[in-house]
């Protein structure tokens, strides 16, 4: 089958090539035809080498929808034939941390597709612990809508979940990137009260607005955000806040913006340490939640989806062939059209 490989030992470090068929190894296996994948931020980390963990000569990819062609033994979840939309994460669901539904902390598991072992940038992949990991789709849901569930779409609901935002409270969501905008749109579902986005880029700010997910705009380069903020919120600032930039400044901007007593949900990924500055925020009583995604709510989210009450399709930007997926990730990386996210058919 055709597969996008990273080896680090040479030059350039992903190909696409030919790899076998991936075979069952556990009765909790199965094995899906990929449709549709996507490539997101951490894929272009580890072909940079920034992801340490990562093995040496994998398929990448984690992020994708396809057809179950085979199960192990003990799937009783799905079967052959069955639409999946597949988590990013693989978790046990047996594990001290699964049990709490922290399942980023699988004691058997993790971020394992596309980093540690084979993922779903190729024409087939082996899903461990499938009975967790893969989502029957509803019937009245495409491949395209589907597509973002167990990854982006996840990690906005999750910066939702953590803010434990309130019928008629104010949100404010710093980046206006994939997981922004789906933080946006997972806030909507919790409140009726005004959502303000926060971005460096003119086109994501005014994107957001106009699909209808932000009901302000804030370009911190152009004016200070945090005077912005209070303006709209009777002085007093954002009552959750969602920071999914991952930058000192927007970290900074954070907690600026956020009125005493309020919420941070911090889900960007850093690259670099950041200092929580007590002296600046002693008295605003401010509650910190940080960290990489449980994304346990798949079912729910789809459900959401078939209802119409969120969407996800709007973040193609354009759609390759696994054929041409190298382009993709040059499109991708280099956000060419303003690209959001890209979809590789198979």
């Amino acid at each position: 089958m055709k597969a996008l490989v990273y080896n680090k030992e040479r030059i350039p470090v992903i190909r696409l090539i030919e790899r076998p068929m991936p075979q069952l190894i556990s009765d909790r296996d199965a094995i899906v035809k990929v449709t549709l994948s996507s490539i997101c931020t951490s894929d272009l980390h580890i072909i940079k080498g920034a992801v340490p963990r990562a093995g040496n000569n994998i398929i990448l990819g984690h992020e994708f929808v396809g057809e179950v062609v085979k199960t192990g033994d003990a799937i009783k979840t799905i079967k052959p034939g069955d639409r999946v939309a597949a988590n990013c994460i693989t978790f046990c669901g047996e594990c001290f941390y699964c049990k709490k539904g922290f399942i980023n902390n699988c004691e058997k598991g993790g971020w394992e597709l596309g980093c540690r072992i084979d993922g779903c940038q190729a024409e087939y992949v082996r899903v461990p612990f499938a009975d967790k990991g893969l989502t029957k789709i509803p019937d009245n849901v495409t491949y395209e809508e589907a597509l973002f569930t167990g990854d982006i779409l996840s990690s906005g609901y999750f910066g939702a979940e953590l803010c434990q935002i309130e019928q008629g409270e104010n949100v404010a969501v710093i980046g206006a990137g994939p997981v922004g905008l789906c933080a946006m749109s997972c806030a909507k579902l919790f409140t009726n009260g005004k959502i303000i986005a926060i971005d460096i880029d003119p086109y994501r700010l005014d994107y957001a607005k106009r699909i209808g997910l932000a009901d302000y705009t804030v370009n911190p380069f152009r004016e200070s955000a945090a005077l912005f903020v209070r303006n709209i919120t009777e002085g007093r600032g954002a009552d959750k806040v969602i920071e999914a930039a991952g930058t000192a400044e927007s970290f900074k901007t954070s907690w600026e913006i956020a009125r005493a007593n309020a919420i941070i949900a911090v889900v960007a990924m850093y690259e670099k340490d950041i200092n929580l500055p007590l002296p600046s925020i002693y008295g605003k009583n401010l509650i910190f939640k940080t960290g990489g995604v449980d994304a346990v709510h798949c079912r729910t989210l789809l459900e959401y989806i078939s209802k119409g009450k969120i969407s996800t399709e709007f973040l193609i930007t354009k759609t390759f062939t696994l054929d041409n997926i190298l382009e993709a990730y040059n499109y991708f990386e280099n956000r060419t059209d303003n690209c959001f996210k890209v979809a590789i058919r198979n």
